[in-house]
């Protein structure tokens, strides 16, 4: 039996009350503190990670046998291939992560992916898990973490001046349960200046490169995490996690020919995460299709006593079976009969972009269980969503940061502005923003989706404004070689349906397959920062997260 996904189900209102609740619990002061003023605290996890043991990370559909072009070179399997080899002893977590720690050795010169390489801690995590028992898909994986997840014992500087010393004394709650799943942390990577725009120092010097044109700093990688895309597109690690506000995982991902999932506000904590927006920021995983995101989402998800955004949401559904594609005849199907909503002018125009946009709906279109419908942007969906209201949300990133502002604004660097404007919002505009919000989220739910199931998306910032999971995937190349993505974006807690259109998608398709050229030999690193572009203040203000 065909068991529906979980966003046919949804009480919409439910979510939209929920909504409202916590735009007055930011509104109110929720329990977000900057790292300095929460160290003192003391670990909040308790058990979390032992629990953590009974997720389905075992599943067999997590498991895949390895493509014949990927079992000579170990860091072009994906996660799932990676798995089906340690699990068959033809690989082992050590050889594993041996051969990642010699790209990050020969190429993060000229990548800069990393803030902080854990190679000694790695090795010893990998032996150890070839001692332990199996945990599952994850068990013996090389991961990557973005530089604002708290990580016990290493540093953790959000690509900041203010918290370039911090060293937490636990793990945020998403790093311990990938960790208690078996997975191995191989460094942290770069990031915007505290999550706010494309990796740059704390002063604005451009750092982490594209993957793809590592030569050329001037393509954009995406942002804010940056150094987790580039780290797993040039095949520095097996996949990684990154934070989203306003396009932070779809971006980067889109931007490299990475599949990026963000979840559902809450589907997974963000206890430990240096905070930027409290009802916006949302953890999640950035991998190489849409079944390695499946199983880390799985790991990620679920319930913790210490983010009550978390709480009382429904079950985690079977992520790894909606990441599996399903045959009828040797011909790929949908596994739920799903309606696509197409957004007005989605493949208008002549653009490389627009011509990619136009072969991945018709790709969309031939698989069984597909349709295709035209829908419409609800009512003054430019004002809803354009820069006044979006910018609400910076008085809920300035006032955990107070004690901050109040002191030193150098502290800042180059990002200080949007803190700046958040601090001088005034009352009545934040909270005019936050019934805003409720409208937009209510003609979302009962007028977008009741046409369509999912929808395509041509900006992460709505989605990101209501907390509603989004995944983003390749679908085509530049002529100059550089990747075309695209997003599509679902229902509350649907995550699984999102999964399964892409894992359809991906199984008809290569774009995915696809991974950059290896640096040139004798390519020249980024240089003294005095040498490297810098984005200014107005720069970061108008890019800004």
């Amino acid at each position: 039996m065909t068991v529906e996904p979980l966003d046919r189900s949804v009480d919409r209102r439910a979510f939209l009350a929920r909504a409202a609740a916590l735009a007055v619990a930011s509104a109110a002061g929720a329990a977000v503190v900057a790292p300095q003023m929460a160290a003192a605290s003391g670990p909040l996890f308790g058990s979390l990670a032992a629990g953590n043991k009974n997720k389905p990370l075992d599943h067999p559909n997590a498991y895949a046998q390895p493509r014949p072009e990927a079992v000579a070179d170990p860091t072009e399997l994906t996660i799932a291939e990676a798995a089906w080899l340690i699990r068959a002893n033809k690989l082992t977590p050590e050889q594993l992560v041996e051969a990642y720690l010699a790209r990050i050795s020969t190429y993060d010169g000229i990548y800069q992916a990393f803030n902080l390489v854990l190679a000694d801690a790695a090795v010893v995590a990998a032996r150890d898990a070839a001692r332990e028992p199996r945990r599952g898909a994850l068990h013996g994986i090389p991961l990557v973490v973005k530089d604002n997840y708290y990580t016990e014992g290493v540093r953790t500087t959000g690509n900041s001046f203010l918290f370039k010393d911090f060293v937490p004394p636990y793990d945020a709650t998403a790093v311990a349960r990938l960790k208690a799943s078996g997975a191995v942390v191989l460094g942290k990577t770069q990031m915007g200046p505290l999550a706010t725009t494309r990796a740059t120092t704390p002063a604005g010097v451009i750092t982490t490169v594209n993957a793809w044109t590592p030569t050329n700093r001037n393509t954009d990688p995406g942002g804010s995490s940056t150094g987790t895309a580039t780290a797993v597109a040039g095949r520095m690690a097996t996949s990684g996690i990154g934070t989203q506000t306003g396009g932070s995982i779809t971006a980067p991902s889109n931007a490299q020919n990475l599949t990026g999932l963000k979840p559902t506000m809450g589907r997974v904590s963000a206890a430990g995460i240096i905070p930027l927006t409290y009802t916006r920021d949302h953890p999640g995983p950035l991998a190489r299709d849409a079944k390695d995101a499946a199983i880390m989402l799985t790991a990620m998800a679920g319930e913790d006593p210490a983010d009550p955004r978390s709480q009382g949401l429904p079950d985690v559904p079977d992520l790894i079976d909606a990441a599996t594609p399903v045959y009828q005849k040797n011909r790929v199907k949908l596994r739920w009969n799903t309606r696509i909503g197409v957004l007005p002018g989605f493949t208008n125009g002549t653009s490389a972009t627009a011509l990619a946009r136009q072969a991945y709906l018709a790709q969309l279109a031939a698989i069984p269980g597909v349709t295709l419908v035209d829908v419409s942007l609800p009512a003054e969906w430019s004002q809803l969503t354009g820069s006044v209201f979006n910018n609400v949300r910076l008085a809920e990133r300035s006032e955990p940061f107070m004690p901050y502002l109040r002191t030193d604004l150098r502290g800042f660097g180059v990002s200080l502005t949007s803190w700046l404007q958040g601090a001088l919002l005034g009352g009545n505009e934040f909270l005019t923003g936050q019934r805003a919000k409720l409208l937009l989220m209510e003609r979302v739910l009962n007028d977008l989706f009741d046409a369509c199931d999912v929808v395509v998306q041509t900006d992460p910032v709505p989605f990101d404004i209501l907390g509603l999971p989004e995944i983003a995937f390749p679908i085509g190349f530049s002529a100059a070689g550089v990747p075309i993505g695209t997003i599509l974006g679902g229902l509350p807690y649907g995550e699984d349906r999102l999964l399964s259109v892409v894992a359809a998608y991906q199984a008809t398709t290569d774009w995915h397959l696809r991974r950059p050229a290896d640096p040139p030999a004798g390519a020249r690193t980024l240089g003294a920062p005095a040498e490297a572009p810098r984005l200014t203040a107005e720069q970061v203000a108008e890019l800004t997260q």
